[in-house]
């Protein structure tokens, strides 16, 4: 199954060839490196007599560090911690406030928990540690939530008005319990799959293999997942499997298992029915981490292939960054690349299970 050239309208209205190519074999190949630290085991915080992050008090990084130590008592992991931080900065900006706003006159504490028997007494909410393992006990309680986009996760505890209230918090959480930590670890690990993070630029395993170009059609020209070597869809597969916590051989998803009637998921003109057969959630609005996926002629793509790239970034302005491989003309096709795009171009976007349309 092939994807032939076409080409982008992207804001520059500059015309470039994608090539979307698929094939599904088995071959051998060294699995992926495995990141050097992890994010997945709990990890204590460590404050200094003179401790400091750049823009936060001593407080809040005291707070911050309550925080990460209810979630070491309770066997929580990294990602745990930065989601409760994170989830703090967005409710209280990791201040124990003793008011509320005006959809919850009855909110205190780092967390703003309300007065409705969920989170204790008053002194209870009040209470640092107290709030901060009675967050951590209901974050624990939610089903699959080391999967969730970490806004999700945290709006599925807090339940407020915007899920996606948290998203800006994310950052300085990570830089937070970094910080604090008293171990190295990667939000990128291998434990700890964050969908809707769209990775560290140009991750992808297999960038300097031989491309079905140059060495022909066949398997020495397919990637572990099943498709050829530096194609748009492997490397989209790729993402796909690396947010889902999937970095190494054997890999999850896979083209020819993605789909569960059995066929294969297919080139790029096939991937919004994967996703269909997969009973995976789609949409118009782009969202870091979702697929890209342009119909045969949208865009400008080519009539009988179409496209998929992956959303890096989504801007204010209507647009967004996707990333990608093989599309740039020769002599740099088949390489990593990044554009901004009019969020109206695509055909739609392809969200993983747990990410959600805003």
């Amino acid at each position: 199954m092939r994807c032939r050239s076409f080409a982008l309208v992207t804001l520059a209205v500059i015309p470039v060839l994608f090539f979307g190519l698929i094939l599904s074999m088995l071959v051998l190949l060294a699995p992926a490196k495995p990141a050097a630290a992890t994010c997945g085991p709990a990890v204590s915080a460590v404050i200094a007599a003179d401790a400091k992050v750049e823009g936060y008090s001593e407080e809040q990084l005291q707070n911050a560090a309550v925080i990460m130590g209810a979630g070491k008592a309770l066997a929580l992991s990294v990602k745990g911690q930065m989601i409760s931080v994170m989830v703090s900065l967005g409710e209280s900006g990791l201040r124990v406030l003793d008011y509320g706003d005006g959809p919850g006159p009855d909110s205190r504490g780092l967390f703003q928990q309300r007065d409705n028997g969920a989170w204790g007494s008053y002194a209870d909410r009040m209470d640092p540690t107290i709030s901060a393992t009675n967050f951590i006990k209901a974050l624990q309680k939610v089903d699959g939530w080391e999967l969730l986009e970490p806004t999700i996760a945290g709006n599925k505890v807090q339940r407020n008005a915007d899920p996606y209230h948290y998203q800006r918090y994310w950052p300085e959480a990570v830089k937070l319990v970094q910080a604090l930590s008293d171990g190295k670890f990667s939000p990128e690990g291998g434990g700890c799959a964050i969908p809707g993070k769209s990775g560290a630029g140009d991750d992808y395993p297999w960038k300097d293999s031989p491309t079905w170009m140059q060495v022909g059609a066949g398997a020495a020209a397919a990637s572990p997942l099943g498709m050829f070597y530096r194609e748009c869809v492997d490397f989209a597969l790729w993402r796909v499997n690396l947010q889902m916590g999937s970095t190494g051989e054997p890999f999850k998803f896979l083209n020819g298992t993605f789909r569960p009637d059995g066929q294969a998921l297919g080139s790029a003109l096939t991937w919004k029915a994967g996703w269909d057969a997969k009973g995976w959630p789609t949409g118009s609005i782009p969202r870091v981490g979702a697929v890209v996926w342009y119909a045969p002629g949208a865009g400008g793509a080519d009539p009988t292939y179409g496209h998929v790239a992956v959303v890096k970034e989504v801007k204010d302005n209507g647009t967004y960054v996707e990333e990608g491989y093989n599309g740039n003309p020769p002599p740099d096709d088949h390489n990593y690349y990044t554009r901004t795009v009019s969020s109206d171009v695509p055909s739609a976007f392809l969200y993983l299970p747990t990410q959600e349309e805003k």
